[in-house]
């Protein structure tokens, strides 16, 4: 995690915690009541059919209901001191039909009657008849069949709201002790745990119930030359993951010569702090890289953060179609590209995937906000761009006549819309360690962890920075750099993806905050690879002399 996303991270917690009653995290409650106050599955549907009943009856040709509700907690330490605990909890209830053609939307918090939920969705009718009133073309639902009554739940192990407080607290605190024996002067760490329980109705006939699991443990370390007072940090190796309380507990996979333990579906917190602590201090007599053409050897934790953004991003249809520009910009991914059915988005060794079923990823899921079955796709195949990410009133626009499954909204009080689903680049066909791609590499440079970037709005010309960068000479790993950060565009990038490791180095990364949409939703969202390398990739300093 870099530091813009550790202050965004606790200063959401802080605000959960001054600003109680916020939509996405709720009220502020004891850690105790995050176990209970769960409402059962039949009241749940008794409140959606009077929603659905209450739209058509009103003049609904579509409706569909979310009952949410969104648990959050945080536990942020410093050093020997724990800085707060939050628990949050959000309950409400979101209607979203379609009337004389268009959208409307309602939504109601803490609703626990019949009656309520149909005022919701006669709301919600009277919203889209009045906004039919200037719409110029009536909105087109992909056909979607009924689900009957089913169930999703995250295949977790421990859940995390289950654990006591004072495990987390002395986990950290723990971790913090580490680092401060290690060399390190400050230290922050964090454990982000989220809860949504979903329930979903529609016209269609469905009635998804589904309980999702999601948690992050990062920390943020900081050592400082006494002489000099120059400081260094190395943010948490961890990935926000879809998992419980045994991501912590799973036992991590190998490393590559001691430079960092390669993290997949376990994450040891200690040892990483360990030698987080040792690498920020080496950092501080790190060479500066000379600027240049190198061949990058990236790092899954650092590579999941550039496909976000030049591959995830313009992918999304709603961004390609100008929908988002006002806020989030455009894509040169633009539809002419994609009915050529030639684009050359990468080389022939790119294939990029959405997929919203991969076990362990944030946005994994068994149905999406409106009712559809996740799946897998590809975006760009060998090279070639074939597909975006589209929902239910889109895919007509790209010929298919079934949505995607990739609607998200982060609230009950928030209108589902498109979001990115997990976007990955698929891992070579051929064996191939990390030790025998660098060997291969005559002047390189190795990225891991993910830093700063700064991308356009069209997400083509871009730089990314990352958390800990190595020296490779003649095919070995000849010592630390700093001041790194590569610039390219995205169609010149992946055109020089030259090797990616087998799946045996598949491993995710992701984030908590792709912000999208006005008013700004966040959603969860992971990005798969394996180990990568990217031939003569500019390189530049980006160091200041004081």
């Amino acid at each position: 995690m870099n530091r813009r996303d550790f202050m965004q991270l606790t200063g959401l917690s802080a605000g959960a915690f001054m600003l109680p009653d916020i939509p996405v995290f709720g009220r502020n409650v004891a850690p105790e009541a995050l176990l209970d106050n769960a409402i059962d599955v039949a009241t749940k549907k008794r409140l959606a059919d009077a929603a659905l009943n209450a739209a058509t009856a009103k003049g609904a040709t579509y409706a569909d209901i979310r009952i949410g509700r969104y648990l959050n907690q945080f536990v942020i330490t410093r050093e020997d001191k724990v800085q707060n605990l939050v628990n949050t909890e959000s309950y409400g209830v979101g209607v979203r039909v379609i009337a004389d053609g268009c959208w409307g939307f309602a939504a109601v918090v803490d609703a626990k009657s019949e009656a309520q939920t149909a005022k919701a969705a006669e709301e919600a009718v009277a919203i889209a008849k009045a906004n039919a009133k200037l719409m110029k073309e009536p909105v087109i639902l992909a056909p979607q069949k009924g689900f009957g009554e089913v169930s999703w739940k995250a295949p977790i192990t421990k859940n995390a709201f289950e654990v006591p407080i004072k495990e987390k607290v002395d986990l950290l605190l723990t971790v913090n002790s580490a680092a401060m024996k290690n060399g390190a002067n400050y230290v922050n760490s964090v454990l982000f745990m989220v809860n949504e329980q979903k329930y979903f109705a529609s016209t269609d006939g469905s009635y998804i119930d589904q309980d999702i699991h999601r948690m992050w443990p990062n920390f943020t370390v900081t050592a400082i030359d006494p002489q000099s007072g120059k400081f260094a940090t190395r943010d948490s190796l961890s990935s926000p993951m879809g998992m419980g309380y045994e991501y912590l507990q799973a036992n991590p996979t190998d490393s590559v010569k001691g430079i960092t333990t390669r993290y997949n579906m376990g994450y040891d917190m200690l040892e990483d702090v360990t030698a987080a602590a040792r690498q920020a201090k080496e950092k501080l007599s790190a060479k500066s890289v000379e600027a240049g053409k190198y061949d990058l050897v990236l790092d899954p934790s650092h590579l999941w953060l550039t496909i976000h953004e030049s591959v995830g991003h313009p992918l999304e249809l709603d961004r390609v179609l100008g929908y988002e520009a006002n806020f989030a910009g455009t894509s040169f991914a633009t539809l002419d590209k994609w009915q050529s059915k030639n684009f050359n988005y990468g080389s022939k060794e790119v294939t990029l995937f959405a997929d919203k079923t991969q076990p362990g990823s944030l946005g994994a899921v068994g149905w999406d906000d409106e009712g559809v079955k996740t799946k897998r796709w590809d975006l760009v195949k060998d090279g070639t761009l074939v597909n975006y990410q589209a929902i239910r009133d889109q895919v007509h626009i790209i010929g298919e006549n079934e949505s995607q499954g990739c609607c998200y909204a982060d609230s009950w009080g928030s209108v589902q819309f498109q979001r990115m689903a997990n976007v990955s680049l698929a891992p070579g066909k051929t064996p191939l360690s990390v030790e025998d791609m660098i060997k291969d590499v005559k002047k390189g440079i190795y990225i891991i962890g993910d830093g700063s970037f700064s991308i356009d709005q069209q997400r083509y010309n871009f730089q990314f920075g990352g958390q800990l960068f190595y020296e490779i000479k003649d095919g070995k790993i000849a010592g630390m750099l700093k001041d790194v950060s590569y610039q390219s565009n995205t169609q010149e990038f992946w055109n020089s993806c030259a090797q990616i490791c087998d799946e045996r180095d598949y491993r995710l990364g992701g984030s908590f905050f792709d912000g999208k949409g006005q008013p700004s939703q966040s959603s969860a969202v992971s990005h798969g690879s394996s180990t990568t390398r990217f031939n003569g990739v500019n390189v530049i300093n980006t160091g200041r002399k004081i």
